[in-house]
């Protein structure tokens, strides 16, 4: 094992795994407060998850009104300078998240931070597409969710025993993390950014947002993204209703939820890389296909089991799914886009999480609070076979323009 980490060490550049030291630092911070939102807003504000799911909505379309900029920003002058200032604003916000007592207040803040705090998304996605070749784009996005999955054992566990005390401190050490990231990114990553055409150089930002019509006119791309949204739609159920469905439905704690989540991130941390690397020699899209069944069993699973073992069992399911899918689905990304539109194309892809967050957790809380909360994975298990259906049909599509990725 000690020889194959090595081996893997040497096939990727030192700056890339810089990258994955500062994604795991960061990730830690995230992780301590993301999977404990919707528990913090409904108790803080005593709320039931209706609003709770309004709040989620507000953050993910200004992220990704946000994102849309940052992309643009990010063809234009470079990735460097964007995840520097997405990491310091992620501090500010962290703290004045923890801080805020009325309910409208936070309203308004999430706006703010939405649009601020996701800017440097699309930079840090394309610096991995800038700094490997297209045949290690899938083992670098999967490495990377190897780092984030570490994050994830400890950020839950750690999150689950901080809430019980103080949601204060959750968001003070979100922040601590983001400055700890920043500094290691200003001393160590250089810009990655590609040379391009002089003509590029000199297009303002607004002719740069208005290049987002050729992302927009490649109807491929935006099929695969629409298919992503209804299968992210599923997916985001583990990190926002889940915890308030075990809550609240079968009595299950913040501790018990933390376990759960941190089980899925030790499984993806032991079995990601070798899931990774012997699937690329697959279809994409029909990879796609198959993690998506995974979900479609595991989430559909918590509308008919009622023991602890079982709903660890469904978490297991799931991580097998997203550890095919979501490697391969980043990868595709970087597949379809120009290399001087990376920025945009990530950019955009941002937006097949975005509506799902923003849709999501609405309809489900809607769902739990006034009918029977089990609809929710009867829902998910519907959503899933037509995301399945839509991944299939798109690699009879695209199979001449993926072949180098099949």
């Amino acid at each position: 094992m000690f020889n194959k980490a090595k081996e893997t060490w040497r096939e990727f550049p030192l700056t890339f795994w810089i990258l994955v030291i500062t994604t795991f630092i960061d990730k830690i911070g995230g992780t301590l407060i993301f999977p404990f939102f919707a528990l913090y807003v409904t108790q803080k504000f005593d709320v039931g998850m209706t609003q709770a799911g309004v709040l989620l909505a507000i953050f993910s379309v200004s992220g990704f009104l946000g994102s849309m900029i940052g992309g643009a920003l990010t063809d234009k002058f470079g990735r460097r300078g964007m995840v520097l200032f997405g990491l310091v604003f992620s501090a500010l916000s962290s703290l004045s998240m923890g801080i805020v007592d009325e309910l409208s207040v936070f309203y308004l803040l999430a706006v703010v931070v939405g649009l601020l705090s996701n800017i440097a998304g699309p930079a840090r996605q394309a610096m991995v597409a800038d700094i490997l070749p297209e045949e290690k784009q899938a083992e670098g996005y999967g490495i990377l969710r190897v780092a984030g999955n570490l994050a994830w054992i400890m950020g839950p566990m750690i999150g689950g025993f901080l809430a019980a005390k103080s949601y204060l401190l959750l968001f003070i050490l979100d922040a601590i993390t983001s400055l700890i990231t920043a500094v290691i990114v200003y001393k160590l990553v250089p810009e990655t950014k590609p040379e391009v055409p002089e003509e590029q150089r000199q297009e303002t930002i607004l002719e740069m947002l208005v290049g987002y019509r050729v992302v927009m006119g490649d109807k491929v791309y935006v099929a695969y993204l629409i298919t992503s949204m209804l299968m992210l739609i599923v997916y985001q159920q583990m990190y926002n209703t889940l915890s308030v469905f075990l809550r609240d439905v079968h009595g299950v704690s913040t501790q018990g939820y933390g376990f759960m989540l941190s089980l899925d991130a030790g499984t993806v941390v032991l079995f990601q890389f070798w899931v990774t690397r012997r699937i690329k020699r697959y279809a994409p899209m029909l990879m796609m296909a198959i993690g998506t069944a995974f979900y479609l069993v595991g989430f559909t699973m918590y509308g008919f089991v009622s023991t602890y073992i079982l709903f660890v069992t469904a978490i297991l399911l799931i991580t097998i799914g997203e550890m095919i899918v979501m490697p391969v689905g980043q990868a595709l990304v970087a597949h379809f886009a120009p290399e001087d539109m990376r920025g945009r194309y990530m950019a955009f892809f941002a937006l097949s999480w975005t509506i799902p967050a923003a849709v999501g957790p609405w309809a489900a809380g809607l769902i739990m609070d006034n009918y029977d909360p089990n609809w929710v994975w009867y829902a998910a298990g519907i959503i899933s076979a037509v995301a399945i259906a839509g991944f299939c049909a798109l690699h009879l599509i695209t199979r001449p323009r993926l072949a180098s990725v099949d």
